[in-house]
């Protein structure tokens, strides 16, 4: 540790932010890094403590407390502190894949399981993270470097999201011959088209992808499997197929007047407005400009709704939530290191605040009915109060609807923003798959193996919608498996 006392005497200071009159003129990223000298006094903050529970990547309460992906912080925080960049980057991509992906997307459960923020604010990991990579970038560290020596397997592994890239990345580097099969026009899943550009810039992935063609990886894009190739066919042409298609079937909101014109998923107007971002001859976006924007969600996606249609000229964003409000610091029945479930107010309430005066978000709230006129098109949504209340004997929380409480809003564009289910039903016919409960692709635990001879499941569509590291990671682990699987030991960590 080059700085034993280095938390005691600097203050967490993060990135500067351009303010949210001016940002929401633009959709480009916003954060502005710190010098160089300032960012090695954060990095100082680390205490190299005894217990790092920022790398550990423990289930804590159903939540993940520390870096799923184990990242070595302290270590590359050290080399910071030490000024020694290129020997950071080498120790961040041991255990990482995409680290300019999660710097910026990720919410930091290394952050809330930091020892720092015990009894102080954490150090800045994700900051410290991006400011490593982007080094990578610009010292042109971050180059091809392809296999040299090739094993002659196939593996084709379809969808190109966070998990599907770390496998095929894992996978080349071994020598195996990975194709990359991605239904849409560009490889990245919901990295490219589900988050937007002011949180993760499309160059981003496309910098990364191209070190990947490069590295000799293939892409293949706008090829549905299970529709345009057949399971039959890639079990034919490849020696093992591993399956990261996310999970993909958005949660629906079932009230009457759900067909009314003007309701959709947030998905679907994420990526329409991302394609219009990148390509303004694209017409087919979904425009919130002048429009009242009803948001049903309060989580990252409901977010990324709230700023994306500020940034579109919307008229009024109303934001709502089904669960009660946060507290803004720590309940006693939710210690450190658990994730801390607290208010968080994300870029996209914080604009709305500065455009509209107030926090756009209404908790305990659902929708009972979505009101159109009579061309059918949504002018308006009752909505009503939810009240939460404990069963004595299972312990559970149980919702119900408050009488009397109802009240409408005039709404003209609704993004349904509720999360996501399992593996979507064509996939899962076509491979013969196994399905959970929940409809996520069945193994055995701690294993990717389905119960199809040489297919493997990895990511969102085998655990169930989760977050960019646990993605990254279940890929890494899924290429272990299948390169034990095809050449009988893996030296792949």
């Amino acid at each position: 540790m080059g700085k034993p006392t280095g938390f005691l005497e600097y203050d967490r200071r993060g990135n500067t932010e351009t303010a949210p009159l001016e940002r929401i003129q633009n959709f480009n990223e916003f954060h502005v890094p710190m010098g160089e000298e300032e960012r090695r006094c954060q990095a100082a903050r680390c205490m190299d403590c005894g217990v790092p529970f920022c790398q550990s990547g423990m289930m804590i309460g159903g939540m993940a407390s520390g870096c799923p992906l184990n990242n070595m912080c302290p270590e590359w925080n050290d080399l910071i502190y030490l000024g020694n960049y290129t020997e950071a980057l080498g120790r961040l991509l041991k255990t990482n894949n995409f680290p300019e992906f999660t710097s910026r997307v990720c919410p930091a459960p290394c952050e809330a399981a930091c020892t720092c923020g015990l009894n102080d604010t954490p150090v800045t990991i994700k900051e410290n993270e991006n400011a490593i990579i982007e080094y990578g970038y610009a010292n042109d560290l971050m180059v091809a470097k392809p296999p040299k020596v090739r094993t002659g397997k196939k593996v084709a592994v379809v969808g190109s999201g966070p998990s599907g890239l770390a496998a095929a990345d894992q996978l080349n580097k071994r020598g195996h011959n990975v194709t990359v099969f991605e239904r849409s026009d560009r490889p990245g899943g919901l990295l490219m088209y589900g988050i937007p550009n002011m949180k993760l810039e499309k160059t981003v992935i496309e910098g990364r992808v191209k070190i990947m063609e490069e590295e000799g990886v293939e892409f293949r894009t706008g090829i549905n499997v299970g529709v345009d190739v057949k399971a039959e066919e890639l079990l034919k042409e490849y020696d093992r197929v591993i399956l990261t298609c996310g999970s993909s079937k958005p949660r629906d909101i079932k009230a009457p007047g759900r067909e009314a014109e003007g309701i959709y998923f947030a998905v679907d107007y994420l990526t329409r407005v991302t394609k219009h971002v990148m390509d303004p001859e694209y017409k087919d976006v979904i425009d919130a400009k002048g429009k009242n924007v009803l948001v049903i969600g309060g989580g990252d996606t409901g977010n990324d709704c709230v700023g994306s249609s500020i940034r579109q000229g919307a008229k009024s964003v109303v934001q709502l939530e089904m669960m009660p409000k946060p507290p803004e610091e720590r309940a006693d029945n939710n210690p450190w290191p658990e994730w801390p479930k607290v208010l968080k107010t994300d870029y996209g309430q914080q604009e709305a605040i500065a455009v509209f005066g107030s926090d756009p978000r209404i908790y305990e709230t659902t929708v009972k009915e979505f009101i159109k006129d009579e061309k059918g098109c949504l002018t308006k949504v009752k909505a009503v109060k939810l009240a939460w209340t404990r069963d004595e004997k299972t312990g559970r929380m149980n919702m119900s609807e408050i009488p009397g409480s109802e009240y409408v809003l005039d709404v003209d564009l609704v993004f349904i923003a509720a999360g996501f289910l399992g593996t979507q039903e064509y996939i899962a016919e076509d491979f013969g798959l196994k399905l959970t409960e929940r409809t996520n692709v069945y193994t055995r635990p701690g294993q990717y193996k389905t119960n199809v001879e040489r297919v493997f499941a990895a990511g969102d569509m085998h655990r169930g919608q989760s977050l960019v590291v646990w993605a990254i990671r279940e890929g890494r682990e899924v290429a272990r498996e299948v390169d034990e699987d095809l050449m009988g030991y893996s030296n792949l960590n």
